[in-house]
């Protein structure tokens, strides 16, 4: 003991202070071990001799704390939990970057790599024009991309020091309160794109479905760059390392013209927001500051999104022998109407007093950078929502409606429900936290994902969607495409139907606005000329130009969609502005009903008088007025779409109708052999093309060439089972257990495996205890992977022997692996089933390489006992 009081007296610490230190310098220390050579500093290689005396003590020093902690540890009987915390948070955020690093190193190597070298080494994320026979190899323009690489490092280097870098400042004006230290600057300090160009993984030319006055090209592209970019943002330094970006760039060439160029201008454009991923460095890496990760990602996206998503485009003209507001303001196709009714069997999310508890939903809708969202419900899994909301589609053909579902948490981070989602309309369900904004904390709930060009083909969708990345879940969509049109005797057929919708939100007409330029504006403070930018809007919604600098004439040249309630009373208000000193320099209005009496509905290069400016102020604009209008398409026989499960329900009757409209009549004629029956169900399978297999029909066929001949007027009645086909109405499969029926789809574009529950027929009851008729649901899983990622779940349905579901759920599988997997579906019960209290009823496992995926395969399948394996 004095030995150990000599501690204290030498050093002027007690032993319990210096164990509390050195069990904070042992935490500090892995950290900062894990984190060596993240610190924004490039890594030198390491060369020999490795081994020099401050190696040597570094490792010594490091060792003697690691052992001196666990000493101090048991000399004052701390309790081990103390060193959890620091030891789990260094573990987790080492795997973390482990796991980063690699997945960022794949994808230099994919980008660096020749398409065969790909294959042969079976990378996982293999080019495009593999998986999809209608993309082309790009060889050649990613040889381009190389050469060219070092003057577009310099052309990324300028716009992001002028563009991006003031749009990042003023985002972040929105988190300053939160973290404290932010700051409202932002500077770029270095910006190096590195040497490894963007690579094209596939090209695709659309000969179909697009004006024979452009030219639709669809490129794969992804940067995996060994990017180097330090930045300030307040009192912060750090860096972004390693930034990697994934998208489908659709490229168009328009107007095509007789003359050279031949192409009078380039568009380039996302049709969704691409992927984006980056290693964050620096001081922000070592602190790990909560949420900063996140908000830059947000920022990153967000910005990607306002330049090259649509409705916004990257537009370069050729020539000017076409007007400019011909290329860069191009009508859109139309505009799509989302309802978003309800969603039902949402996952439980929120965690109450006695387990799980409900959630807090609401639904986020995106179409390109075009963002929704819904309400928060409190405390259901069965939301109604009743969201109304528009977009305006600049090119229906692979563009998606996406639809996310949240849980809504005012405690802990956001639970994902679900979502819906070419281009394609996206809506997701998530459960929301609001404690950080730019923070995801909200649980996700699900997804689901439309195609926009089925909504324009049919015109209206009324549909039930299951949830994708999601156990269980379903939403309600109901979903109109709406043309445009220049007969302004349309106006009265849209302000009756938005009336009879009695949502004020929703629009009749579309003005299509383009500002080309302003002149003589005034000058501020003698012969100071201002920073003018452009707003316009029309019933409170507004869009804005870019700020040009020092320039009393600006030419602007930006297109902009304002969608219009009722354009007998909107009215355009525009405005220019000075940015440094937000001061109003000019500002007119303008009538939109004027625009109905004039040829076309539109305006071209029309000057207009400033007010609150200079005397010979004015802006140049251009204006086009459309109307909203429904038209309903003409039905075709490709019509039916398995997404649609009513319609596939519809084609399942006729095939039942079919077939039973070959089963003898009335048993009182004469009775037919066991080979005339299965003649007459052979033939009726033939005569259906509906690609519906039905393996029922044989053992139907048996079963009713086996009943015994009975000449009483009782047997003879029955025979109007016989006529509703047996098979489905009493026949429980070959070991008595029920039968299911099931829909099987493989998209190859969309890289899907669909399966649709349809129903399950005549479950038994327990022997021991008839009363006790089950509460059924089906589960699915998609094997190898046995794991809560391949679960799929249906309803439960009370007391039902044959229930009825109409779920469909969705598997993302690559055509090279559909053939590896196999589908296992269990029926199982809520309640105990047979002595063993076993709640499966049933079993089936389908092989997904015996099924022709070339069309969709809807049969029964007869439910087997359980698999233990």
């Amino acid at each position: 003991m004095e030995k150990e009081n000599g501690i204290k007296q030498e050093n002027g610490t007690s032993p319990k202070a210096w164990t509390t230190a050195a069990l904070m310098s042992l935490a500090t220390g892995i950290i900062e071990q894990d984190n060596n050579g993240d610190q924004g500093v490039e890594e030198k290689p390491t060369s020999w001799p490795y081994m020099t005396f401050g190696s040597l003590s570094k490792s010594l020093l490091f060792k003697l704390a690691t052992v001196g902690v666990i000493w101090g540890m048991g000399y004052l009987q701390l309790n081990f939990a103390w060193l959890i915390p620091p030891i789990a948070y260094a573990v987790l955020k080492g795997e973390r970057k482990k796991d980063g690093d690699l997945k960022r190193m794949t994808a230099q190597a994919t980008a660096l790599c020749k398409d065969r070298i790909i294959i042969e080494n079976r990378i996982d994320d293999l080019p495009t024009w593999v998986y999809f026979p209608d993309y082309d190899r790009a060889e050649w323009l990613n040889g381009i991309l190389y050469k060219a690489w070092p003057s577009i490092n310099h052309f990324g280097r300028d716009l992001c020091k002028t563009i991006i870098q003031d749009a990042i400042a003023e985002r972040l004006l929105d988190y300053q309160k939160k973290i404290p230290g932010l700051g409202k600057d932002f500077r770029f300090d270095r910006i190096v794109l590195g040497r490894i160009p963007p690579k094209i993984n596939g090209v695709k030319v659309y000969d179909k479905h697009t004006s024979r006055n452009e030219i639709v090209l669809d490129m794969d592209v992804m940067y995996a760059g060994d990017c180097d970019i330090t930045f300030t943002m307040g009192t912060f330094k750090a860096g972004i390392k390693d930034f990697q970006l994934r998208g489908m760039l659709r490229v168009t060439l328009k107007p095509l013209i007789p003359i050279m160029p031949i192409v009078g201008g380039v568009q380039a454009f996302f049709l969704n927001v691409p992927v984006v991923d980056f290693n964050l460095v620096g001081v922000a890496d070592v602190l790990d500051l909560p949420g900063l990760s996140d908000i830059l990602r947000k920022i990153i996206t967000e910005q990607v999104a306002a330049i090259a998503v649509l409705p916004n485009k990257i537009i370069v003209p050729l020539t000017d022998e076409i007007p400019a507001e011909m290329i860069k303001c191009p009508d859109p196709e139309g505009v799509l109407r989302i309802h978003v009714v309800q969603a039902k069997h949402l996952m439980k999310k929120d965690i109450g007093m006695l387990g799980k508890g409900k959630s807090d939903p609401y639904a986020v809708i995106t179409v390109g950078a075009q963002e929704f969202r819904t309400k928060t419900i409190d405390n259901t899994v069965d939301p109604k929502w009743d969201y109304w909301c528009e977009s305006v589609i600049s090119s229906a053909i692979a563009q998606q409606l996406t639809v996310h579902l949240w849980d809504f948490d005012d405690t802990k981070k956001n639970e994902n429900l679900g979502s819906v989602c070419r281009q394609e309309v996206e809506l997701s369900i998530w459960d929301w936290d609001p404690n950080v904004p730019g923070v995801q904390g909200d649980d996700f709930l699900g997804r689901a994902t439309i195609e926009v060009s089925r909504v324009k083909k049919k015109g209206m969708i009324d549909t039930w969607i299951s949830l994708e990345l999601a156990k269980h879940g379903m939403v309600h969509l109901r979903l109109t495409w709406l043309q445009l049109t220049t007969n302004p005797a349309d106006l009265a057929a849209a302000l009756k139907e938005t009336q009879e919708l009695r949502v004020t939100s929703m629009s009749t007409a579309l003005l299509i606005l383009y500002v080309d330029s302003a002149k003589n504006l005034p000058c501020l403070k003698g012969s100071k000329q201002p920073d003018s930018y452009l707003e316009a809007s029309v019933g409170g919604k507004a869009e804005r130009t870019g700020t040009l600098l020092r320039s009393s004439n600006p030419v602007w040249e930006q297109g902009f969609t304002l969608l219009v309630g009722n354009p007998e009373t909107a009215t355009l208000h525009v405005k220019v502005s000075d940015e440094k000193s937000a001061q109003v320099i000019g500002s007119m209005t303008y009538n939109l009903s004027a625009l109905l009496a004039m040829d076309g509905m539109e305006l071209k290069m029309q000057p207009f008088d400033l007010q609150m400016s200079g005397v010979d102020s004015k802006v140049l604009l251009t204006m086009k007025l459309r109307i909203l209008k429904y038209e309903q398409p003409e039905v075709t026989s490709d019509d039916e779409d398995i997404d649609d499960i009513q319609s596939l329900n519809k084609k399942i009757e006729r095939q039942e109708s079919s077939i039973s409209s070959n089963v003898p009549d009335s048993p009182l004629k004469r009775q037919q052999s066991k080979d005339s029956i299965q003649s007459s169900i052979s033939s009726a399978v033939a005569e259906t093309d509906l690609g519906v297999d039905d393996p029922m029909l044989r053992e139907s066929a048996e079963s009713v060439s086996a009943m015994p001949r009975q000449s009483s007027v009782r047997s003879q009645a029955s025979s109007s089972v016989f006529k509703r086909n047996p098979s489905i109405t009493s026949y429980a499969g070959e070991s008595r257990l029920g039968r299911v029926q099931l829909t099987l789809k493989y998209s190859l574009a969309r890289q899907k495996l669909f399966v649709v529950v349809h129903k399950v027929a005549n479950l038994p009851l327990p022997s021991h205890d008839p009363s006790n008729i089950p509460d059924p649901y089906v589960k699915l899983y998609l094997l190898p992977d046995k794991h809560k990622e391949t679960k799929r779940k249906t309803a439960v349905m009370k007391d039902n022997c044959s229930p009825t579901f109409d779920e469909q759920f969705e598997y993302i599988v690559s055509q090279g692996d559909i053939n590896t997997r196999t589908l296992e579906l269990s029926v199982c019960t809520q309640k105990g089933w047979l002595s063993t209290g076993s709640n499966c009823m049933g079993q089936v496992l389908i092989k997904l390489s015996e099924l022709d995926f070339t069309q969709a395969n809807t049969a029964w399948y007869d439910l087997q006992p359980e698999s233990k394996d």
